[in-house]
């Protein structure tokens, strides 16, 4: 955590930046190791520049803060207090350039923010650098992160045991998040989704009391957040016999999660991993049907920088973590996605998801 934080320090160093406040409660628990949902209430981490640090935590969470945060001064606010008038008093005078993260507040926050800091106060955002080092996981953070895969997986080993014709979507839903909190997951790390049959073509559908038939996709798009970061997997499986023209439509997809995994190395840009992906799919004639990008970053959050689609020349560097997860969606008849969850090494990728990607039959 100390090094983190000296690292922010180095970056306000460099770009004139006198403090740094930090309120997503994320990222406090990167700096600090103190993690908690302040709901409205106000959460900060304030780093003066050349300073010590201090956490502004609600009142009711300050033993919690005392236990967990590396940051040993912590102040705290009542829910009758002005949160902003108390980090006002606290705040070293003499602050021309605060660094915020644009992306975290609401324009509420940030008008109660600048009355604390002062109207002299100009706003640089914090953001950049905390994505940079959040990018780029350490040996400890990857570990975690395939602890959080194991975990999952064993959530769908568990749950393909229930599918049988006439089973519903959301009934299979509810018995995987139940599996998640059983098998020590703190919950899923986005809403799960079991789609069946033509449903299986809505990249992001809404499971129902759609019932799971023979002859039909039957799509899973699940994950978990175990020890603080996140997993994400998608398998798709057929429920009895299904057409050629599907076992084609899934091993198009087959073919371009492969090969996307293959072109994986530093150096690489995140785009050529997404042209690799979608020119195996267009050239088995299914290009326009795979229509979003091919992953995303993945860590403390489901969802985090980079994006990885087919205009993104920024290059792969050793220790990133994402998503690779083509798919084809035929509106009718069903769709495929294959998603793994992958780590960059020093000479291609570490593929973190085991879970087997060849056709299978269920149910």
């Amino acid at each position: 955590m100390t090094n983190r934080i000296n690292q922010l320090q180095a970056y306000m160093d460099g770009s004139g930046i006198d403090a740094m406040l930090v309120t997503s409660p994320k990222h406090v628990y990167y700096l600090t190791g103190f993690a908690s949902d302040p709901h409205e209430r106000f959460l900060g981490l304030l780093l003066p520049r050349g300073d010590e640090p201090f956490l502004l935590v609600p009142a009711l969470d300050y033993e919690a803060a005392r236990a967990a945060s590396s940051v040993a001064a912590i102040h705290t606010h009542a829910d009758t207090d002005d949160a902003y008038a108390v980090l006002s008093k606290l705040m070293p005078a003499g602050i021309r350039r605060l660094g915020v993260e644009k992306d975290h507040l609401t324009v509420n926050r940030f008008e109660g923010l600048r009355e604390a800091a002062g109207e002299a106060a100009e706003f640089a955002d914090a953001g950049l650098p905390l994505r940079e080092m959040r990018a780029v996981k350490t040996p400890e953070e990857a570990e975690r992160m395939r602890g959080a895969v194991r975990l999952v997986e064993e959530v769908l080993r568990q749950g393909l045991a229930l599918v049988k014709p006439g089973v519903t979507e959301i009934e299979l839903v509810a018995e995987l998040e139940f599996r998640m909190k059983k098998l020590g997951a703190q919950g899923p790390s986005f809403d799960t989704l079991v789609l069946a049959g033509a449903k299986s073509a809505l990249p992001h559908g809404a499971p129902d009391r759609t019932a799971v038939r023979e002859g039909e996709f039957l799509l899973f798009d699940l994950g978990v957040f175990a020890d603080g970061y996140a997993s994400d997997i998608t398998r798709t499986f057929a429920v009895g016999g299904i057409t050629d023209e599907m076992k084609r439509i899934y091993g198009s997809v087959l073919d371009g999660n492969l090969r996307a995994i293959a072109a994986i190395r530093p150096g690489a840009t995140f785009g050529s991993l997404d042209r690799a992906a979608r020119e195996t799919i267009a050239a088995a004639g299914y290009g326009p049907l795979f229509n979003h990008r091919l992953g995303h970053g993945l860590g403390m959050d489901i969802h985090e920088y980079p994006s990885i689609h087919g205009n993104n020349e920024e290059r792969l560097r050793e220790g990133m973590t994402f998503t690779v997860e083509p798919g084809v969606y035929v509106p009718g008849v069903g769709g495929v996605r294959i998603e793994d969850d992958v780590l960059v090494t020093a000479d291609g990728a570490e593929v973190l998801t085991t879970f087997p990607k060849q056709l299978t039959v269920i149910g």
